[in-house]
């Protein structure tokens, strides 16, 4: 049935919603769009008049298509060169979705978002829907064809789960912004005690590259080990700019609402670095390497003004 211009308005007034609801459930930009892609063509072939409730039934497609691909996805992982990370996106990014509360900002942070994979499916789905954009148990136990008592333990085991891997985090931005300085100044200076002082001491760095670009498949553990890594990685070298294609320049920005360090090689993203950062020191770092997942963070990068580059390395 062909849909009329008013059936796609309904549609497009969702589009943004049901793309930051992807993006929180699959942690891939890319294949947050072709899944509400796909959801556009079930709504193009339903018979919409029927539809009471437009945002609810658009909803429940697209979070089926997600748990579908999520299945699929964590077999596909299993054989993933080294370490798999979320796709990040930058500020201003209208994938981030909502981020008028606490629960909606930290729900796409990036720890989080690493953190959700060790989620099932169904515990994922039932997190996202409520804690980023507060729907009610009744809806989301409609939306998964569970109890409304079934969402609510589901949830209540999942923010477990996902409070117990995290940092605590409470950290201005102007504070986040003065260790960025300092942590690219120790990280330059070619010595590894500067570094280990602004670590929490259970400090830890992971890198995805896809096999495509270097990247060690197990985390570095401790703020000794962080420390000398990361020395030698902000430690210019021929090899690295041939990795990456010249020479980088690095900037200070916001990945996921988090503070974070972007690489750029031409206009081209190379590499995000987002930090987390909590009272005690820098107690994680997880950078994105693989250019397959830099796509759209290099298309938004050169649409918006970026400011000055901290320093160029590699």
């Amino acid at each position: 049935m062909a849909l009329t211009v008013s059936d796609v308005d309904r549609f497009e007034t969702s589009r943004r919603r049901l793309e930051a609801i992807a993006y929180r459930l699959l942690g891939s930009a890319s294949e947050a769009e072709d899944a509400v892609q796909e959801t556009f063509l079930r709504w193009q072939a339903a018979d919409v008049d029927r539809v009471e409730v437009p945002e609810a039934w658009l909803t429940k497609v697209l979070t089926n298509l997600c748990l579908n691909q999520l299945t699929s996805a964590r077999a596909r992982r299993e054989t993933y060169v080294g370490q798999w990370l979320p796709e990040p996106l930058l500020a201003g990014d209208p994938m981030l979705g909502p981020a008028e509360t606490a629960e909606q900002r930290e729900s796409v942070s990036y720890a989080v978002l690493a953190l959700l994979e060790r989620l099932s499916p169904g515990e994922r789905a039932v997190y996202v829907l409520r804690e980023a954009f507060d729907y009610p148990h009744r809806e989301i136990a409609e939306i998964l064809d569970i109890t409304e008592a079934a969402s609510q333990q589901i949830f209540h085991r999942a923010k477990k789960h996902v409070a117990e891997g995290r940092a605590r985090t409470e950290i201005d931005e102007s504070a986040a912004r003065r260790v960025i300085d300092e942590f690219l100044a120790a990280a330059t200076s070619g010595r590894t005690e500067p570094l280990v002082r602004l670590l929490t001491e259970d400090a830890f760095a992971i890198g995805d590259g896809g096999g495509k670009v270097p990247a060690r498949a197990k985390a570095f553990e401790g703020a000794l080990a962080v420390a000398k890594f990361m020395r030698g990685l902000f430690k210019p070298s021929k090899a690295k700019q041939a990795y990456v294609g010249g020479s980088a320049e690095v900037y200070a920005s916001t990945a996921n609402g988090g503070p974070a360090l972007v690489a750029v090689v031409d206009g081209r993203v190379v590499g995000v670095m987002c930090m987390e950062i909590t009272p005690e020191g820098i107690a994680a770092f997880r950078s994105q390497v693989n250019p397959d997942k830099l796509d759209r963070a290099t298309r938004h990068w050169t649409a918006v003004d970026h400011g000055e580059p901290l320093l160029k390395a590699f």
